[in-house]
């Protein structure tokens, strides 16, 4: 049942009291409007996606390359590349273009992902023309010197040296290449053996086939004025840009259904559990109700898996299970952390979650509470210039229709009980999933 929105009375005295044992009113979303944006190409033939939006005269700028692990020929040279690009250039040492960030207040990330490597910059309008002057040089003249690579290389290492103790991150590492293979982009995972084989050579060669001269979405938000528009295109536009190289990509299938792995940890108190499958991207059909059947089965805080093994039996903290989204593919991810001798009772649990779902139609009120939340917290992501920029990022980068998110809420709302039923019979189905264990059981 959709639940109706009662009239707010105000409280203007100060001898009443508020009745708790009323329910707060609230009103179910059933519309979102993001605001527009703006699209350009640029004179070389860059997108570029500008979000005039904010009270503050605040901007990030985003330069976002189709240049990740999907495309590099050496392991991690796609992370080193974007890492190191603010490390120096043939123009400027590293110490000059952090003084120079430093000097303006301007705040820069690198990303690195399985699709994409971009640089992001925020800073105070009036600064545009001087981050300008650094971002230009740090596309075209990056320069990698050995000294910082090597420091990068070994931070990386004992980074990952203190990752590999963890049972969450092994769990989920090891789920991740059982799923997909270690020859697929999607299923790479960092090496110690790996990173110190790494040379400059190898990252310089990424850069250059990637990143130098080569085209990318810009993405301007913020309080952002014509002009400012007008210089960031002008500046961007002019750069070189040369045909982006042809790559053949190897993406072998790899039989994982049913698999059981347990990586043992004799001196862990607890053992992670990871249990998941491929799914796909987001512009599969099964893509809205799976998402809605997911919410249900552990998706937020009011699942199935955590009344059930949380709340109920007390087998652990939180479990959840997440669907990640990357543009070739997709995967389930079912994770929690357990006491060892809870292991093997915490996966029989969340089976009998699977087969309830299989085998029940949902009901009417848990159904309609979980889209309720599901719209919310789609409406409660737009708060920002930057949290809307992503999602008009999301839409350009991947390739969907300009009203997907306005779509999301109402493919929300039309999902059924017995579309629920169906996503658990096609993908909830531990036999065809991958199990993992890191600890003991």
């Amino acid at each position: 049942m959709v639940p109706t929105t009662v009239p707010f009375a105000f409280l203007h005295h100060s001898d009443m009291q508020l009745d708790r044992t009323l329910t707060p009113d609230f009103q179910v979303i059933t519309d979102i409007v993001l605001p527009p944006s703006e699209s350009a190409v640029l004179a070389n033939g860059m997108n570029m996606l500008v979000l005039n939006i904010g009270e503050q005269p605040v901007v990030r700028l985003e330069c976002i390359f189709n240049a990740g692990t999907w495309y590099e020929a050496e392991p991690n040279a796609a992370y080193f590349a974007v890492k190191m690009l603010a490390e120096g250039t043939k123009n400027r040492k590293s110490v000059e273009i952090s003084e120079a960030f430093e000097r303006i207040g301007a705040f820069t990330e690198l990303t690195a992902g399985a699709d994409r490597v971009g640089i992001v910059v925020y800073c105070l309008t009036r600064f545009i023309p001087e981050v300008l002057d650094i971002i230009t040089d740090l596309l075209q003249n990056a320069d990698y010197p050995q000294n910082e690579l090597e420091e990068l290389k070994n931070i990386t290492i004992q980074n990952l040296r203190v990752n590999l103790e963890k049972t969450a991150y092994l769990a989920s590492t090891t789920l991740k290449r059982a799923l997909f293979g270690k020859e697929h982009p999607y299923g790479k995972i960092q090496l110690e053996s790996e990173i110190k084989e790494l040379t400059s050579a190898h990252i310089l060669a990424h850069y250059e086939a990637f990143i130098q001269n080569r085209a990318c979405t810009v993405v301007l938000a913020g309080q952002v004025s014509e002009e400012t528009v007008e210089l960031v295109a002008q500046r961007l536009g002019e750069l070189p840009v040369l045909p982006a190289p042809v790559v053949r990509i190897t993406t072998p299938q790899v039989e994982y259904a049913g698999q059981q792995l347990m990586v043992e940890k004799v001196d862990s108190v607890q053992s992670s559990i990871r249990m998941g499958r491929v799914l796909f991207n987001r512009t599969h059909p099964d893509y809205f109700p799976m998402l809605v059947t997911n919410e249900i089965f552990g998706g937020y805080f009011g699942s199935r898996l955590m009344k059930n093994i949380r709340e109920e039996k007390g087998l652990t903290y939180g479990i959840s299970s997440h669907m990640l989204n990357m543009s070739q593919a997709g995967y389930l991810m079912i994770g929690t952390d357990v006491k060892k001798e809870f292991t093997q009772q915490t996966i029989d649990e969340i089976k009998k979650e699977m087969l309830k779902l299989q085998t029940e139609l949902v009901g009417v009120d848990e159904l309609q509470t979980v889209k309720n939340f599901m719209a919310g917290e789609l409406a409660g992501s737009l708060n920002t210039a930057f949290e809307i920029a992503d999602k008009r990022k999301t839409i350009l980068l991947e390739g969907l229709t300009e009203d997907f998110f306005e779509q999301y809420i109402h493919s929300i709302h039309a999902t059924t009980a017995e579309q629920v039923m169906q996503m658990a019979k096609t993908y909830l189905n531990p036999a065809e999933m991958v199990e993992v264990v890191v600890g003991g059981k």
